[in-house]
This record gives structure tokens, C-alpha cells and sequence, in this order.
């Protein structure tokens, strides 16, 4: 399910939910902007946030991806992605755009550029 949430080109900063609103080891979609992003809650509860398309040639999403340390399986190719740096692990190549998260108050806050 992806939740739209509006942001203009002078926002920063977009809050998207709840911490406890982010099942762990599950991806959200959001569509911040024209952006759908893929937010990751890690087993140890660390947030993360990457752009939902797959670097791989073919694409496609990663939200459904598997989740495990503070990395993504994708489900189509399973390529391994940091989900901190977004870099495509070896023997693969590639790289996912990410998203600073932060977590104040227990809001889940997405950082845009």
C-alpha cells in the first residue's frame, strides 16, 4: 500500500508516522513528492529509507525485499543492498538512492534534498 504524503521543493524534512506504525522487517511505501520511498524497520530498530526501484537494469520495487541486518534481499534478483549507503554488494554492482531518517519524539521523519 503506498501512502501519498505532500512535500514542496522548500520542505526538508517530512514527517511520515509513528515508529510503532513500522512492522519490523517490513517495507512501507511512501510517495513523498514524485518519489515512492521504501522505509525499512531493521530487527534491531533502526530506520532506514531508500528510493523503491531496484538498481538493476530490469528494476523494479525493493519495499517487498527481505530484510535481514541492515540489509535488503531484493525479491526479484536477490541483490544484496546496504540500506545504510544504498551500495549494491559484490558480485552485483549498483547503487539505490537513500533517505536520512530520524526518529524524535517517535515520529519517523524522512529527510528530502
Amino acid at each position: 500500500m503506498t501512502q501519498e504524503l505532500k512535500a514542496t521543493a522548500a520542505e526538508t524534512e517530512v514527517t511520515l508516522d509513528t515508529l510503532d506504525r513500522f512492522p519490523s522487517r517490513i517495507g512501507r511505501v511512501f510517495l513523498v513528492g514524485d518519489t515512492e520511498v521504501a522505509v525499512f524497520r531493521t530487527s534491531d530498530d533502526e530506520v532506514y529509507a531508500v528510493e523503491n526501484r531496484n538498481p538493476h537494469p530490469k528494476g523494479g520495487p525493493l519495499a517487498e525485499a527481505i530484510v535481514s541486518g541492515r540489509y535488503i534481499y531484493d525479491p526479484l534478483y536477490d541483490w544484496k543492498i546496504d540500506l545504510k549507503t544504498g551500495l549494491v554488494q559484490e558480485p552485483d554492482q549498483g547503487q539505490v538512492r537513500t533517505f536520512r531518517i530520524e526518529v524524535t519524539n517517535n515520529q519517523v521523519i524522512l529527510f528530502t534534498k
